[in-house]
């Protein structure tokens, strides 16, 4: 780690671009900053283990791929059609990436128990600082730390990080 900044190369998902002639996918990669979330600046300054910080990564892909984030911005989809004969409109088109993951996020949170949901999501999803995320949960200072690092244990077990 350099100047504050924690650089990492990751391969990105190419599930939909096409084959090359040998059958492989083009491989695509870009360079992270892993101290830009809390969870990496965690990591970044040894707060967290390697296999917590895994462990966190691994819920937060879930999440974003489960698209469970709010949209900000308008949705510019077709609005559903409803068929001629009055029945029901066409549902929502979900892949099945989208579903996989929904379910593990949901069983790696269950998995991590009751009361250790609130701070996995502020801290490794929606990306607040454990200040931030301390003072809406109403706890004291420090203490967040402590739950943080047993929910991420508990989540790393789930998804068999050893």
């Amino acid at each position: 780690m350099r100047d504050g900044r924690l650089l990492e190369e990751r391969a990105l998902d190419c599930d939909e671009a096409p084959k090359s002639k040998r059958g492989r996918r083009p491989s695509r990669s870009v360079t992270v900053n892993l101290a830009e979330s809390p969870l990496g600046w965690l990591f970044a300054r040894g707060l967290v283990t390697l296999r917590q910080f895994d462990a966190g990564e691994r819920l937060r892909s879930d999440w974003e791929r489960a698209q469970l984030a709010p949209r900000i911005t308008m949705a510019w989809d077709a609005a559903p059609i409803s068929s001629q004969r009055g029945g029901a409109s066409r549902g929502i088109d979900v892949s099945g990436t989208q579903i996989d993951a929904k379910r593990r996020f949901d069983e790696a949170i269950a998995h991590a128990g009751s009361g250790l949901a609130d701070i996995l999501w502020r801290v490794v999803c929606s990306g607040e600082g454990m200040r931030e995320a301390e003072t809406a949960l109403g706890w004291p200072a420090r203490a967040g730390k402590l739950v943080l690092t047993l929910a991420l244990d508990r989540v790393a077990d789930y998804y068999r990080i050893r």
